[in-house]
């Protein structure tokens, strides 16, 4: 068994594709799986990926028959990963040769950490660099709720879901939901189960691109990315995301005395946010209020 699972998953990703699997199979740590899940891609993405399962016997493609959506396809990756560290791999970033070996290198090192991630590069759709990134997620202190909140505080871009983790730990959370953004609750999620360690050396390549998921701009077309059945139905993402932590605080192995800290954190978090909410759920209902027939 491979000691790191590489999950990839792709749908239309055939124009950095051979970029992105070359980046990962180069890695100086060789003791990995690289698990592709195919979304039903139209373009040549299947093709290109068996060929490449054909030349490199760590590699397992699979694909689904039809759009499954975001949310789906990364879970699958997560749900056939047997190995002891799993990250997740997109089909368009890029990864530097020592990556994956530096971040096992911590894990085996920092046995209350379940994140490990290298500092981010954004690069352009032509792989020019564009700007360094801080993420400014190294979550050291010994308090889960001091991490939450320090992460909620913080986050921005999702960089660090790229990083390596502990499959036991990742495997004890909801992963992924159907709705935008549920990879930060996500993260935030993880972040009860223990530390994140941030290494001080830019590994990770950040691609920006008009097809990039970043760069969908509506939040329907969001929601129709992350589970196309939900296709013109309201997100309510803030009320979810609200939801979901709380949800987090009751599952996380924590005591009953920590519960009640991060709770009564995430409430105060939610009154400060109450505008956005009451905005949110006043424009959903005005979404699926029917109009009245003209006379």
């Amino acid at each position: 068994m491979a000691r790191v699972s590489v999950g990839l998953p792709v749908y239309n990703g055939e124009r950095y594709l051979n970029e992105a699997l070359d980046s990962i199979l180069c890695q100086t740590f060789e003791d990995f799986e690289l698990i592709i899940s195919d979304n039903a891609s139209s373009d040549r993405t299947e093709e290109m990926c068996r060929e490449y399962a054909k030349n490199d016997k760590r590699i397992r493609y699979s694909r689904s028959s039809e759009n499954l959506g975001a949310a789906w396809n990364f879970n699958r990756v997560a749900g056939l990963s047997t190995s002891e560290y799993f990250r997740w791999a997109t089909a368009d970033d890029l990864s530097a040769p020592e990556q994956i070996q530096t971040c096992v290198e911590v894990l085996d090192r920092e046995r209350d950490a379940v994140l490990c991630y290298p500092k981010t590069v954004l690069i352009d759709e032509n792989g020019e660099f564009i700007r360094y990134y801080e993420d400014n997620l190294d979550l050291r202190s010994p308090s889960p709720r001091e991490r939450l909140h320090q992460f909620l505080m913080r986050v921005g871009l999702c960089n660090v879901q790229y990083g390596l983790m502990r499959s036991t730990a990742l495997k004890k959370t909801r992963l992924l939901r159907n709705h935008p953004r549920s990879d930060v609750v996500l993260l935030g999620e993880l972040s009860l189960y223990g530390t994140f360690v941030e290494i001080p050396r830019h590994l990770f390549y950040r691609r920006l691109h008009p097809q990039a998921s970043s760069s969908i701009g509506s939040e329907k077309r969001l929601q129709e990315f992350y589970d196309p059945k939900t296709k013109g139905k309201a997100s309510l993402r803030l009320w979810r995301d609200e939801f979901e932590y709380l949800g987090s605080c009751l599952r996380a192995p924590v005591t009953i005395s920590q519960k009640a800290q991060i709770a009564y954190m995430l409430l105060r978090v939610g009154v400060s946010r109450r505008n956005e909410l009451i905005a949110e759920l006043l424009n959903a209902l005005k979404q699926e209020r029917p109009h009245s027939p003209r006379m």
